[in-house]
């Protein structure tokens, strides 16, 4: 009797069979998230995406057809492009300039000051990989998942240095939140008004825990406490192009060869391009509040696939010392963004 032959392989439908797989999961993730307890902590369905990611990833991924792996894979990379130049719809010129010249000196200062010696310190100081180093201060400097997301993408690092950068970013981006209301309630802080929001903004790390923190103060100062953080996200386009340009310098050149062309982030154009778009008002409200919804989903997606691509094995590896970074730019952002804050209001 003929054993009969395997089934043949159809890649398209593998590819579509595992995104509707992280779909599911993703949909999973929301519905956590909504949860009061989980809101409280101010964790965005992207952080919870990438945690329920690794748990199925590292428990139970033998459940999944192996052949469904390309379409992870899809989410966790081309999704995730997509994705991020829609969250552009998030930004707009009117808001940067609602708060003004002090509002900008604050948020140039801290994403650059941040991301340029969180690399630094993660490299020669803590002995930290490149684009574990660079991930990491990223998140902190400029949006958390967001900017993590985005960096991972042009550097193309692999998923669990991402999972490592957001472990951390998450971490100290929580005690943030819950510690600077605190510090305020206690009056050890002495800002308060505009100022206090621009502190908020300039130095919680993702946009949900930065509404989280002022939510516990007044409506005024989460207005000005968004706008500012919002102003850092904006930032991410331009640091994406000059790391596209620094990496095309940094890549060494054979003789005879001509030199690698400038890795330009598509992506980052598309954000830009979506936040002017949205700039001039031209998308009705409740459109924009569903593509607003959606992007949300997509960067979720591409959170869970990352996750499931990642090993906690891969995790140990790096773990104490990436968070020993976070907590040293915790720190900087804490001090040195109350500095710059009473230097700029």
């Amino acid at each position: 009797m003929s054993e009969s032959a395997p089934a043949p392989v159809n890649p398209w439908r593998d590819q579509l069979n595992g995104l509707l797989f992280v779909g599911l999961l993703a949909s999973a993730v929301v519905q956590v998230a909504a949860l009061p307890s989980i809101r409280s902590l101010g964790l965005s369905p992207l952080v919870v995406g990438i945690v329920g990611g690794m748990l199925y990833g590292n428990f139970l991924r033998g459940t999944m057809p192996s052949g469904w792996g390309i379409g992870v894979n899809f989410a966790a990379r081309r999704l995730l492009r997509i994705a991020v130049a829609f969250y552009g719809l998030n930004i707009s010129i009117q808001q940067i300039a609602e708060v003004g010249l002090p509002g900008l000196v604050v948020s140039v200062t801290v994403v650059v000051v941040v991301l340029i010696a969180g690399t630094i310190i993660g490299q020669r100081l803590l002995g930290l990989d490149r684009d574990t180093a660079m991930l990491t201060a990223a998140g902190s400097a400029i949006c958390g998942a967001a900017a993590v997301l985005a960096f991972e993408s042009t550097l193309k690092a692999a998923p669990h240095k991402s999972a490592v950068a957001l472990a951390s970013v998450v971490l100290f981006g929580t005690i943030s939140m819950f510690l600077y209301p605190l510090l305020y309630q206690f009056g050890w802080l002495g800002l308060h008004g505009r100022a206090l929001g621009i502190f908020l903004g300039g130095t919680i790390h993702e946009v949900a825990q930065v509404v989280g923190a002022a939510s516990n103060i007044d409506p005024a100062t989460t207005e000005v406490a968004t706008i500012v953080k919002m102003t850092r996200v904006a930032l991410l386009v331009p640091l994406l192009l000059v790391l596209g340009l620094w990496l095309q310098r940094s890549t060494g050149v054979t003789p005879g060869s001509a030199r690698p062309k400038l890795p330009i982030p598509w992506f980052a154009i598309g954000f830009l391009v979506l936040a002017l778009i949205n700039s001039a008002g031209v998308i009705p409200a409740e459109l924009l509040q569903t593509l607003r919804s959606i992007d949300i989903f997509a960067l979720t997606m591409a959170m869970t696939a990352l996750g499931i691509e990642t090993r906690f094995g891969q995790l140990r590896k790096a773990g104490p010392r990436v968070l020993a970074l976070g907590f040293i730019l915790f720190l900087l952002l804490t001090f040195g963004g109350y500095a710059i804050v009473r230097l700029a209001t």
